[in-house]
């Protein structure tokens, strides 16, 4: 009987055509002993399944409950519990890296009901009525199809009535009324009103991740990066951790060298009292990533500590997406990192000085393209105005 979950204890990097990038490269780093939040991986093969047949694989299901129980007891935490809510994100995460093409919903297993519990636990009531209308948005928009846009408008009815000109500065009351509108829109796009069962609203949102993988958008994107049609994405279940718990919390995207020139450091960017969706949206301004080591110095030590250890296991440029819950860093995901032309010959030329890969490596990993690129006239990046 063929399998179609698998613990990120289980797996490794070398599984990546099983696991897709993402959750082979978590299930590498759960190997290595480095924070990552628990969770599991469905496979590539599930998705597959999906595109042949248009339902999931039999027993699937049954899979997914079972490896969540394995979370739910290594975490003394049960999703759906009134009081003490697990709450889980689900990502898609192909054979090779379709950035901003998949989806994502984040803060499955919030309600009506256990939306006071995470709101009594956490002890920040504003931050348990923000997640609940991030879930809304993203499960709305991912599984029923809501337009986003919907969403926008009812926030921003909020938000100028209340006069204020980003949604971080509501109120806990205020984020109520953006849930009962968001409610509101989902009931009239969908025709039902919100899942409260977490299980289902976990099984459907793995449902429409794989089916993600057909979008107009993804398959233009493969088509243009000349990605095979037939691979399927895997899906990621992982326990949430939380940027948006208050000011010793925080996202960021952190490069173990700088992508641009190539020069060694830590570079990046970090949003304090953040999730990782704010940061892309772009709504609000993050700081370098170097001014963690103000905001947080234990936690910048941490992840520099992390990120030498990726660099050198991996041998490469690393790209880590991490999150900090007060205080406690955890890593999200990580992936060899895009650069430019100029800084695949600097990395390569200091992974040799190093002893990380050999010279011959380090030819085969610089290509003729990137040669061409170098060969054309630039401006100076000085700004000195020299030809």
């Amino acid at each position: 009987m063929t399998r179609y979950v698998y613990d990120f204890i289980e797996g490794d990097r070398t599984r990546v055509d099983l696991l897709g990038g993402k959750g082979a490269n978590l299930a590498e780093m759960t190997r290595l002993g480095l924070p990552v939040p628990p969770g599991f991986t469905v496979t590539t093969d599930a998705c597959r399944v999906y595109l042949a047949t248009g339902s999931p694989p039999a027993g699937l299901f049954d899979e997914i409950a079972e490896h969540l129980r394995e979370v739910e007891a290594r975490l003394d935490r049960r999703l759906g519990d009134p009081h003490d809510p697990l709450l889980l994100a689900v990502r898609s995460g192909g054979r090779y890296s379709m950035p901003g093409m998949m989806e994502t919903i984040l803060d499955i297993g919030l309600n009506d009901t256990s939306v006071r519990g995470l709101a009594a636990r956490s002890g920040n009531e504003r931050f348990a009525w923000d997640s609940y209308r991030r879930l809304i948005q993203m499960f709305g928009r991912t599984v029923y199809g809501v337009p986003g846009a919907e969403f926008d408008r009812e926030l921003d009815v909020v938000r100028e009535a209340a006069g204020v000109a980003d949604a971080a500065e509501l109120t806990a009351g205020q984020l109520r009324d953006v849930v009962a509108a968001y409610q509101k829109v989902f009931l009239a796009h969908s025709g039902r009103e919100f899942p409260q069962a977490p299980h289902e609203q976990l099984f459907l949102a793995v449902t429409a991740v794989l089916a993600s993988w057909n979008t107009e958008r993804a398959v233009l994107y493969r088509r243009r990066e000349r990605i095979p049609h037939d691979l399927g994405t895997a899906v990621n279940v992982m326990a949430m951790v939380f940027g948006n718990l208050g000011p010793d919390s925080g996202t960021g995207v952190a490069f173990t060298r700088d992508p641009a020139t190539g020069a060694p450091g830590v570079y990046g960017d970090y949003l304090a009292d953040a999730q990782g969706e704010d940061v892309v949206a772009g709504v609000r301004n993050t700081v370098p990533l170097a001014e963690l080591d103000r905001i947080d110095p234990a936690s910048f030590r941490q992840l520099r500590t992390v990120l030498t250890r990726l660099e050198r296991h991996w041998r490469d440029l690393c790209d880590v997406e991490f999150t900090i819950e007060r205080g406690r860093l955890w890593i999200l995901q990580t992936r060899v990192g895009k650069r430019t032309a100029e800084a695949a010959f600097v990395i390569a030329a200091q992974l040799v000085d190093e002893g990380l890969i050999s010279p011959d490596e380090a030819l085969v990993r610089v290509g003729g393209d990137q040669l061409a690129q170098l060969m054309f006239p630039r401006f100076d990046p000085a700004g000195r105005g020299e030809p």
